[in-house]
């Protein structure tokens, strides 16, 4: 079982994330150490892919965080749907950095580079060093630009840095930009590690300049970030858990500290904490790891917790990612305490059904998984960026999309891309639950040996204005233990 065939696939049961709250995230599988970028209005994040790992007899063992070679995508428009856009395969020989064996803790920013728009993606190989990867679009696809790693132990300014890992980007209002990162603490150094590090980037985006400069985080662990807002940068990081003496001016063991300073190079003051450990807020604790940004008019943290891991009763280790809001002071610009919890955060604008949605677009979800198509598997998408992944489910599982806009005029049908891998079935759509109003239904046949996509339709009644919206697949009624299961890779509605 791999991360896009959770249990709760097997299982049907709506698991960690439960309507009507917005956290976890995603329910379908793990995305740990967020990084978020925000690009045309949407928020794309980069997550670490844990894994499930198993013993020889199949049964989850804790996470080693030994083979994860991969980074997880999700985004949203809304905070609350969030299309799933599958892995991207960084380190490894089938990954774009060959030369690297791990991919940890992402970071990514975007540049105009000659008049086009280029993404960039920072990952750390294990705590040896951070490579970087580009691509023309935010999901792709990534190739390495320099074939070799970004921060090496041969980086000016990194000698003493005990852990090269865990990358921040800032590029700031004059399109200058920064690299921030490292951890680690030196044996008898808890309280001044002096293991967090910034740099310049080159204009390239894929080379560094000058040398790395200490940030002196008090109680430094790992996970830098950086955001500026209203002219004051804010350096962030986990504190260390080593159990000393601490005054009350020093972070508690496992929260998010931070720092300020009108330069992005610094230098820097000391400011206090923002969010406790997941442990105080869930009761499963575990490393700290967040990221700070904007969406319209609010900003947000993305932070991991072990709330799914916990919820599904396996073994610690696999994160998932959550969103809270930010508040500042609005005299002193200090960031008020963010509480964490699993309602998060309000859902920014309803969710348009007369465009082309992406079948991995899911706000919650019963015995669902994502799976990444072939390239030969795919049908022609209208989308200019057709998404490789669809959903995949089976019968009695179901996606709910919440918040969904039909309008005062309603919609008059329905069309889906899908394709059948088991027997005769019904996809029901329903408002506001599972067993809500049937407002159409599309049968589907059974598989057949040529596999072919089908375009399911069915006309639509009772659907006008808000609503939650529920596509739920059933075995056919005459045919009743048919175990029916479909791939959906994209759906519509049409205005009545």
């Amino acid at each position: 079982m791999n991360n896009e065939m959770m249990p709760q696939a097997i299982e049907q049961r709506e698991i960690g994330k439960l309507r009507p709250n917005a956290n976890p995230l995603v329910a379908h599988k793990f995305g740990a150490d967020p990084y978020a970028l925000v690009y045309n209005n949407r928020v794309y994040l980069y997550m670490t892919s844990d894994k499930l790992e198993y013993d020889a007899d199949e049964i989850p063992q804790k996470n080693s965080y030994q083979s994860i070679n991969k980074i997880t995508v999700i985004s949203s428009e809304d905070l609350m749907n969030w299309t799933d856009h599958g892995e991207i395969k960084v380190a490894g020989p089938e990954g774009a950095a060959t030369w690297a064996s791990q991919s940890w803790a992402p970071a990514a920013a975007h540049r105009l580079i000659n008049g086009q728009d280029r993404f960039y993606l920072y990952f750390a190989n294990n705590a040896s060093g951070i490579g970087v990867l580009s691509a023309p679009t935010p999901i792709g696809p990534w190739s390495d630009p320099i074939g070799k790693a970004l921060v090496t132990r041969a980086t000016p300014g990194v000698e003493d840095v005990t852990w090269l890992f865990d990358p921040a980007v800032l590029v700031d209002d004059d399109n200058q930009a920064y690299l921030y990162f490292g951890g680690g603490v030196p044996e008898g150094k808890p309280q001044r590690p002096d293991t967090a590090r910034v740099m310049r980037l080159g204009a390239d985006m894929v080379s560094v300049e000058g040398s790395a400069q200490v940030i002196p985080a008090p109680f430094m662990f790992e996970n830098s970030g950086i955001h500026k807002h209203q002219n004051i940068y804010y350096y962030t990081y986990c504190s260390n858990f080593f159990q000393v003496e601490r005054d009350e001016d020093s972070p508690p063991p496992g929260e998010i500290a931070y720092m300020t300073s009108t330069h992005p190079m610094g230098p820097w003051t000391y400011q206090g904490t923002i969010l406790k450990n997941p442990g105080h807020f869930f009761g499963i604790g575990g490393n700290n790891h967040h990221a700070i940004f904007p969406l319209g008019a609010q900003w947000y943290i993305a932070y991991h917790a072990q709330t799914l891991c916990q919820a599904m009763d396996i073994p610690e280790g696999y994160r998932s990612t959550h969103l809270n809001l930010v508040e500042y002071e609005e005299t002193s610009g200090r960031i008020k305490a963010i509480h964490a919890d699993y309602a998060g955060v309000e859902q920014l604008k309803s969710l348009d059904p007369f465009h082309i949605v992406s079948g991995s677009t899911i706000g919650w979800s019963a015995g669902v998984n994502t799976r990444e198509l072939q390239q030969n598997d795919q049908t022609q998408s209208r989308e200019p960026e057709p998404n490789p992944l669809v959903s995949q489910l089976h019968a009695g599982s179901w996606i709910a999309l919440s918040r969904v806009d039909f309008g005062k005029q309603g919609a008059a049908a329905f069309t889906a891309s899908l394709r059948s891998l088991g027997g005769a079935g019904i996809l029901e759509l329903r408002l506001g639950s599972e067993d809500g109003n049937l407002i159409g239904s599309v049968h589907i046949p059974a598989a057949e040996d040529s596999q072919e996509w089908m375009e399911g339709t069915t006309s639509i009644t009772g659907a006008a204005c808000v609503h939650d919206l529920y596509l739920v697949l059933k075995s056919a009624e005459n045919h009743p233990n048919s175990n029916p299961c479909i791939l959906l890779q994209q759906w519509t509605f049409e205005k009545a």
